[in-house]
């Protein structure tokens, strides 16, 4: 298929008619053997986003999400590649697994999607998981998801080894000793009446982490960063050349456990939502380069799952289809960054930790892409999305940056209709 997108505006403000052809950027064509013409006067074009760290949900929650529907919901928040988290139903533990999301993936086409393999058998933190035969198979991390890697013996065995394959950890941290609440610790979930989560508890896995990186000098990825503290000590370990790369999440730059006031579970997050002291500490991180990617830690529950008391509901939301509108919204247009570093975080930086290799927009590249609306406001809709779940606190939010296009290996997998 042949594609012309005339009158592009780079987000490097370069100005450009882009064309694809057999999946890739190509020269110019004559633009009557085009088979599609989109005119993106007054839309800005990105490389495709790659988010880090989601959850398609399937296998064993298909109820929840499909690895179909949550790659659509992907394509609508301009989005080309994903890597979901193990925490399947068989767990993501084994190479029989990753071929079974993989094979699913091809069939629904609407991003490319890269597993990451669990550490330990079934989530358990005792055994190693395959590492090696899931790296064969397709995976391009390893992590035990939402629970932390069990034990810092652990921890050394799994990154030694996964150092073998190159592949990286990716870790939740999370001191379960003293996690036992359902958001964060302080004036809010006392008035509140609700049993609470230290930053401390986050903080002190993030320091076991660093230790542990330092001392064997390989690379750690710490997952969703949520506080003051541990932004403090990534900065710092950086700083003495530890190789520890980072992440968070939009609902940490642009939320407060203000928030759960209204008991709403779609404020319900793991890591809980923190004070305003601490966005600013995220927001802070993000500029000076301590923050590396920002992923969604898309999270979709089904309705019954989320209309429970906040003490035992689920954690998480739905991200694919807002990340990039709060990044811009909440990021750039304040002038806390530039539209560059934003592509730095939600795709450069993800593609590079992982080693995918996304992100060209010159000749020759994988024709991965998205086309944002950046000047015009526009109110989420929860009720327009693609995904199942509608887990989202952002409805009726007024955001910039609403995605027009996505095109994925050539393929149009996302087209703003009206």
């Amino acid at each position: 298929m042949k594609i012309v997108l005339e009158n592009a505006t780079i987000y490097n403000g370069e100005k450009k008619d882009l064309f694809i052809e057999d999946g890739v950027f190509s020269n110019a064509f004559d633009k009557k053997d085009a088979d599609k013409t989109y005119d993106l006067s007054g839309k800005t074009v990105f490389p495709g986003l790659v988010d880090m760290h989601c959850h398609l949900r399937e296998p064993g929650y298909e109820y929840r999400e499909t690895i179909l529907t949550g790659t659509m919901s992907a394509a609508k928040g301009g989005f080309t590649s994903v890597c979901p988290m193990p925490n399947t139903n068989p767990v993501c533990d084994n190479a029989a697994v990753v071929n079974g999301i993989l094979k699913k993936a091809k069939e629904a086409g609407y991003a490319r999607v890269y597993p990451i393999g669990a550490c330990s058998k079934e989530l358990d933190g005792k055994l190693l998981a395959e590492i090696g035969l899931m790296k064969e198979a397709g995976i391009v991390a390893i992590s035990d998801d939402g629970k932390p890697i069990a034990t810092a013996e652990l921890l050394r065995k799994v990154m030694e080894y996964s150092s073998d394959f190159d592949i990286p950890v990716l870790n939740h941290c999370e001191e379960k000793t003293l996690s036992d609440g359902c958001m964060n610790e302080g004036t809010v979930s006392t008035c509140l009446g609700l049993r609470g989560i230290p930053t401390a508890a986050e903080d002190i896995m993030i320091a076991r982490d660093i230790i542990m990186a330092e001392y064997l000098n390989i690379p750690i990825h710490i997952c969703h960063v949520s506080t003051k503290g541990g932004v403090r000590m990534v900065r710092e370990a950086k700083a003495r050349g530890v190789k520890v790369t980072c992440e968070t999440c939009p609902h940490y730059f642009t939320l407060t456990d203000d928030c759960c006031e209204t008991y709403d579970s779609n404020f319900k997050m793991h890591p809980p939502l923190r004070t305003k002291e601490h966005v600013d500490a995220i927001i802070e991180g993000i500029k000076d380069g301590t923050i590396d990617a920002i992923a969604t830690d898309h999270a979709p529950h089904h309705e019954d799952e989320k209309c429970v008391e906040f003490q035992i509901v689920n954690n998480g939301i739905v991200g694919f289809e807002t990340a990039f509108a709060l990044g811009y919204t909440y990021l750039v247009k304040p002038s806390h960054i530039t539209v560059e570093r934003l592509v730095e975080l939600m795709c450069f930086n993800p593609s590079k930790i992982l080693k995918l290799g996304r992100g060209g927009l010159e000749v020759g590249d994988d024709a991965d892409l998205a086309v944002f609306d950046l000047e015009n406001e526009f109110v989420f809709d929860k009720n327009k999305m693609l995904t199942k779940g509608r887990n989202t606190p952002y409805d009726g939010f007024k955001l910039y940056g609403e995605t027009y296009l996505t095109i994925m290996g050539g393929k149009v997998t996302y087209e703003k209709l009206c």
